[in-house]
């Protein structure tokens, strides 16, 4: 164990972030989506027939939705010009740093993993491209029954639990792009935590996006049975190309009765990026779910974590802040779904806007008639940084039980020039006068991940509001 638990990520910088490492194994795999292709994938990984009937069931059902037209404009998105397939000239699953591909390597050094897995983790799973490259979990937890592995192992190692629980949080045919992700998905996280082990530090996973056109589709299945307690951070990053990609990852969260999960991302993708993820959790008696979220960087966010509250005295808190620079369309919300009895739901969306960005809340709460005395609160808060950005709420509320309490505050505003002259009149200029202000705006938020990782999102947030005069 590292004595000094910090991780300095203040060192990162655009540079790091829009890093591109060689291409030439991207040409193995052709663009564009075919049955050919998924077939071809589905052999290579030695799948069996089940997992290959739910990628052609996943196939045909997106070939015959339509690209939904409610949220941000997506007709530039020429899905025949995607590389849904790329992997990388290297062995997958390394247990050992030491045994990655060096250049591979470089990259996530770079984006502080390896320092992040010796001070605070219990263990980290690293995704380059369509494949995982480095997956490992401390002794302690694996001699205590935790499973922690890439859900392409998981496939083959543990098919009797993945059967149960896999497609059965979203389903195949929820939308146009979750068929697509169950068509072609690729590496991801795969989480098991028996019942009553909690489990006391963070895991993580990091994907890196290399491919230039490329498309990422991991999935990740969270199981936390009864009693039990875990805590899970995504990150995700990509470089700039000037060139469509995609990212239509999946995860599936299940919550057992008097369990409690937490799931922390921070997606930093490109500005070529369209980032169209779905992510569902089903929850138990008494269980609990949190999400955090920080979203930035992508073009185009399509992103609305759901929490069904299937049993009594479920919770669910949705933590979320998202950051809309020039050209880019932050659409990003929670959806709540309510089955049982007295249950308790809250939902903190914060919002930025600069230099022109589209930032929207989209959110929807869903209380069912067993539902009885449901209380859920809203708040979304929205900050622009110039006259030129956008902020908008939209919510959707069906309330089918009577005995439901609900409420939802929205609010907009900017930062005003006597805010701006008092900082002055204090010595301090104006862009580290607003860069004060939006991290108090967000300290809600970021408060809410462990330390090291809240320093990882405020370096993010510093990266896009260089330059923030004018």
């Amino acid at each position: 164990m590292n004595p000094d638990p910090t991780v300095d990520f203040t060192s990162i910088t655009q540079d790091d972030l829009d890093h591109a490492d060689s291409q030439d194994y991207t040409e193995k795999y052709p663009k564009g989506l075919s049955e050919k292709l998924i077939r071809q994938i589905s052999e290579e990984k030695n799948e069996p027939q089940w997992v290959l009937d739910i990628r052609l069931k996943g196939f045909e059902i997106f070939q015959q939705k339509s690209t939904p037209t409610w949220g941000p404009d997506l007709s530039d998105l020429d899905l025949n010009e995607i590389r849904y397939f790329a992997s990388p000239n290297s062995e997958k699953n390394q247990k050992s740093w030491d045994d990655v591909d060096p250049e591979i390597k470089r990259t996530f050094e770079r984006l502080k993993i390896p320092e992040a897995e010796k001070a605070v983790l219990a263990g980290v799973g690293a995704q380059y491209d369509s494949e995982t490259v480095y997956h490992n979990i401390k002794d302690e937890w694996a001699e205590q029954g935790v499973i922690f592995e890439d859900f392409d192992v998981a496939i083959e190692k543990y098919p009797e639990i993945v059967k149960k629980y896999f497609t059965k949080c979203v389903p195949i045919n929820d939308h146009k792009f979750a068929a697509l992700h169950y068509a072609i998905f690729s590496g991801g996280t795969f989480l098991y935590v028996p019942k009553g082990v909690k489990i006391t530090q963070p895991l993580q996973a990091y994907f890196r996006m290399n491919a230039k056109n490329g498309g990422q589709f991991e999935h990740t299945l969270i199981i936390i049975e009864d009693g039990a307690n875990a805590e899970y951070i995504e990150g995700c990053s990509a470089p700039k190309f000037g060139t469509n990609s995609l990212h239509a990852g999946g995860v599936e969260i299940f919550v057992g009765k008097n369990a409690r999960a937490r799931y922390s991302s921070v997606e930093n993708w490109s500005a070529d990026t369209y980032n169209l993820n779905t992510k569902r959790s089903l929850v138990k008696e008494g269980g609990k779910i949190e999400w955090v979220g920080g979203n930035l960087g992508s073009g185009t966010t399509m992103l609305y974590p759901c929490s069904v509250l299937i049993g009594d005295n479920a919770r669910a808190d949705h933590l979320g802040v998202a950051f809309a620079n020039k050209d880019q369309n932050q659409d990003t919300g929670a959806k709540i779904i309510i089955n049982g009895k007295n249950c308790r739901a809250s939902v903190v969306s914060k919002s930025l806007s600069k230099g022109g960005g589209i930032s929207t809340y989209r959110g929807l709460l869903d209380v069912k008639k067993t539902a009885e005395n449901a209380i859920i609160t809203v708040e979304c808060d929205a900050l622009m940084l110039d006259e030129i950005s956008v902020s908008d709420t939209i919510p959707v509320i069906n309330v089918e039980n009577d005995s439901a309490q609900i409420n939802h505050e929205a609010s907009a505003g900017k930062i005003s020039d006597e805010v701006l002259l008092y900082f002055e009149s204090r010595g301090i200029d104006e862009e580290a006068a607003k860069a004060m202000i939006v991290n108090g705006f967000l300290d809600e938020v970021v408060k809410t991940l462990p330390l090291e990782y809240a320093g990882e999102l405020n370096r993010l947030i510093e990266l896009e509001m260089e330059g923030s005069i004018g």
